[in-house]
């Protein structure tokens, strides 16, 4: 069972037993019939100045975690704590306090920018919002320096989103996400959108910009190679809940969940003579609104046995940091 002690003074952020349940409604009262579970039961701990990797199939969960962590969404149940205080419970006036320790880049970095104001008005909006400027001079050298860490340039500010490309809107992003310098960033696949080339370029940036502020990410992602680049710890998320954790080189060099073990199969080998047995899985990932009994990856698993239809498998030790929920390591 995962325990690890959330009081910890390593610990920046820490979850357990964290749930976003959507209610599905139907007939001309809207009752509601079921939910969705996108996320169900999460618990994992996020060291300051680290970043924590989460990776897993699309409609697994992974974006609705990070919303739900900022409060974006809703939780059903559960508890974050961060910095030693659930913010679950926090009323309106301690969560707008709160948005400026913690931020989100998001996926498509056009559409989460409005194309009526210009870079300087996006970026700084957020610094007027919350007082941190006492005057135009301070708002407009705030703005500057926080572009220009992120790789662009000062006159840039009187320009449209519209005016950019893909891979500097995205650093428009992360400029407006860090202007309030908080201490934890939610990467919501902040670089899936961008050319292959242009993705190297703002990997690099966020873990410089992890460097110079002391940021604390929690980076979702479904390519694998990212995520062991940029990540300390990674999670491998499958229908709402985490079938493998550990340390990045653990994971990726003995990986002990079955839908690892997969997913790791199927990165391409960088030499062509390297010989690599792919894991083809049957089936797609079942509905969240009607998931499988028992362990919800036994309808596709390899290594299913009979009491995987019937009992969810515990979240266990297999090592040092490393947790498996697979009833192949149940005791």
């Amino acid at each position: 069972m995962y325990e690890r002690d959330p009081k910890a003074s390593d610990v920046l952020l820490s979850v357990r037993g964290l749930k976003k349940y959507f209610p599905i409604k139907s007939g001309l009262t809207k009752k509601t019939v079921g939910y969705i579970k996108a996320v169900d039961g999460l618990n994992f701990d996020i060291k300051s100045g680290k970043t924590f990797g989460l990776v897993g199939e699309s409609g697994c969960g992974k974006s609705t975690t990070g919303r739900t962590l900022l409060r974006l969404l809703e939780p059903t149940e559960g508890e974050v704590i961060f910095n030693g205080e659930n913010i679950l419970t926090y009323d309106r006036a301690r969560l707008r306090q709160l948005r400026t320790e913690m931020q989100i880049i998001f996926q498509d970095p056009y559409s989460s920018l409005n194309s009526r104001m210009t870079v300087g008005e996006i970026v700084g909006e957020a610094l007027l919002e919350h007082g941190m400027v006492k005057s135009k001079k301070e708002l407009h050298e705030r703005v500057v320096s926080i572009i220009e860490k992120c790789g662009l340039s000062g006159y840039h500010m009187k320009r449209y989103p519209h005016e950019f490309s893909g891979g500097q809107r995205q650093r428009i992003c992360i400029a407006r996400a860090l202007a309030l310098r908080p201490k934890f960033v939610v990467c919501d696949e902040a670089v899936s959108a961008l050319d292959v080339s242009i993705q190297s370029h703002v990997i690099n940036l966020l873990k410089t910009l992890q460097d110079d502020m002391n940021l604390t990410y929690l980076f979702i992602s479904h390519d694998l190679g990212i995520v062991k680049y940029i990540s300390d710890n990674i999670g491998v998320m499958y229908l709402g809940r985490i079938a493998e954790m550990a340390e990045k080189n653990a994971l990726f060099d003995h990986p002990m969940h079955p839908y690892t073990q997969a997913l790791l199969s199927a990165i391409p080998k960088s030499h062509p003579l390297d010989k690599k047995e792919h894991i083809i899985l049957q089936g797609d990932m079942p509905s969240p609104a009607n998931p499988p009994s028992g362990c919800g990856f036994h309808t596709r698993c390899p290594k299913a046995m009979a009491i995987c239809s019937r009992e969810i498998p515990v979240f266990n030790a297999v090592g040092e940091n490393h947790y498996c929920a697979c009833h192949l390591y149940n005791p």
